[in-house]
């Protein structure tokens, strides 16, 4: 889990501050705002954003590796080539940001607010999803690869051409979806076509 080495900053607000390619290990923020900030190509280790807010922060080609943004909130934020490896976003949301082409391995993103969020071609492997807020999401061409989505909020999420084999697809609703295309496992066949109320026999 993120755990963070440097005493905690607390409510503080940084405006264009340039990040760029900055290495930022160990440090922990709670309740601060980040504006304007330039953390293109900067790596994130073992840090800790606590109930942050960041309003048009560039995260291009940013790293971020074991660190938590639990709570924190994203508005207009750019994540062109980001990726974050064994982080926590639980309760994080995401508003009108963009999010291609972003990358997601491991970590804690459950009751991520993802609502509306363009969302295609992105990847996540392994990652814990449970009730996240998908509500309409465009998911067309993304990998959702042994993701644990359970109780997710899935209606009217577009997952055309998807990879979703290995997720929990318990909480995905078939008639409330766009699924053309989509690649399941027969075990999720399954799952989908039971919810549909039909019964699967040898």
């Amino acid at each position: 889990m993120p755990e963070a080495t440097q005493d905690p900053v607390e409510e503080q607000r940084f405006s264009r501050d340039d990040w760029y390619g900055e290495e930022i290990t160990g440090r922990h923020y709670v309740r601060c705002e980040f504006l304007e900030v330039d953390f293109s190509e900067a790596v994130v280790r073992n840090s800790v954003f606590t109930d942050c807010v960041f309003g048009n922060v560039r995260f291009n080609a940013s790293r971020h590796v074991d660190s938590s943004f639990a709570g924190s909130a994203f508005k207009r934020c750019n994540f062109f080539d980001a990726e974050f490896t064994g982080c926590k976003l639980v309760g994080a949301t995401f508003t009108e940001c963009e999010l291609r082409p972003l990358r997601v391995i491991g970590g804690d993103w459950s009751f991520a607010g993802l609502a509306g969020a363009d969302l295609r071609s992105v990847s996540f492997q392994g990652v814990r999803m449970r009730e996240a807020d998908l509500t309409g999401a465009d998911c067309g061409g993304a990998v959702f690869a042994d993701v644990d989505l359970s109780a997710a909020m899935l209606h009217a999420v577009k997952l055309p051409r998807a990879e979703l084999r290995g997720s929990d697809l318990s909480a995905l609703d078939p008639l409330n979806a766009d699924l053309a295309g989509a690649i399941v496992s027969p075990e999720q066949a399954a799952v989908l076509v039971t919810s549909l109320g039909l019964q699967v026999r040898a």
